[in-house]
């Protein structure tokens, strides 16, 4: 009677830990994008313990499936940077392709390091060290133009292109050298172009780089009301960047033409359209605030250094 006690109470105690174990498992298993559903009650009530151990081998089968799951969408994601930058780099867009070319690496990288088979681990070695060895020597060769004076990049954005923002343009060039950044755009002056003004200024927030002033050259609104409207929300602008210790100076020009961006390490950014490269969209809609998911207006980009226009006068 005593011996059926102590089984009574091992049943009972074993019990409740398999139900604990069952609710963290019903919590967290997906499935082919369902609730696995076990049927452990059963199993218990039926005293058949034994066949647990086949419910656990189908959590590790399931867990085995996500990580494979995941790592062919980081394969994915790899063969279409590594895409791009072949892209790119037919188009002789050097610098862009050096940065895809080394953010399709370390994922790709990734794919290997949780790769079993032996056959694709190879492949994927051998492709790794290609891809490794053209980065390099663009990134070399890009320096090297640079150092020189001799660099010059031509984008060219087609009209409805995504992927596009200031900050997949423009980033590479503000380097923790820049201290001064001078904007020559004749159409700062509707709502949606101080708010183009107002995202680039961010970007310099964002990327840290040490700059102390940046000079706005651009023309008056037609009428007086407008003239003040406009001159208010430059106002805000050049308020919201004096808390980030960066002087905002603005100049108006009535003949003004050209769109530039000129840096004091040197680089001069030409841009057709100016700042104002972005199509319109709903407020509500994807786009509005992501200007890499906002459609472009066509235009062409040019970007070089002050050093090469001296050395060819």
């Amino acid at each position: 009677m005593q011996w059926q006690i102590h089984v009574s109470e091992i049943v009972f105690t074993f019990t409740l830990f398999i139900l604990t174990k069952i609710e963290t498992w019903r919590a967290g298993l997906l499935l082919n994008g369902g609730v696995l559903k076990l049927n452990f009650f059963n199993l218990i009530y039926a005293n058949d313990y034994s066949n647990i151990i086949v419910e656990d081998f189908i959590i590790q089968c399931v867990t085995m499936s996500s990580d494979v799951n995941k790592l062919a969408g980081i394969e994915t994601s790899a063969i279409s940077l590594l895409r791009r930058a072949v892209e790119l780099d037919s188009s002789k867009r050097y610098d862009e392709a050096v940065t895809c070319y080394q953010e399709g690496l370390q994922l790709l990288l990734q794919v290997l390091k949780g790769t079993k088979d032996e056959s694709k681990k190879e492949k994927f070695r051998n492709k790794i060290q290609e891809y490794m060895a053209r980065a390099e020597e663009l990134k070399t060769h890009v320096q090297q133009e640079k150092e020189d004076g001799k660099y010059h990049e031509q984008i060219h954005i087609d009209s409805g292109s995504l992927g596009n923002s200031y900050e997949k343009l423009f980033s590479r060039f503000l380097d923790e050298r820049v201290t001064c950044v001078e904007i020559e755009d004749p159409y700062i002056r509707s709502t949606h172009q101080v708010y183009n003004l107002l995202r680039f200024c961010e970007l310099i927030v964002k990327l840290k780089c040490p700059v102390k002033e940046i000079k706005l050259l651009t023309s008056k609104e037609e009428n007086l009301q407008a003239q003040d409207q406009q001159h208010q929300k430059l106002g805000h602008v050049k308020q919201g960047l004096q808390k980030h210790n960066i002087d905002l100076d603005i100049q108006y020009s009535s003949t003004l033409h050209d769109r530039e961006i000129r840096l004091n390490t040197g680089w001069v950014i030409k841009i057709g359209r100016g700042l104002d490269i972005y199509k319109g969209v709903d407020k509500f809609a994807v786009g509005f605030c992501d200007f890499d998911l906002r459609p472009c207006h066509e235009t062409t980009i040019d970007i070089f250094h002050r050093k090469n226009i001296k050395e060819n006068k």
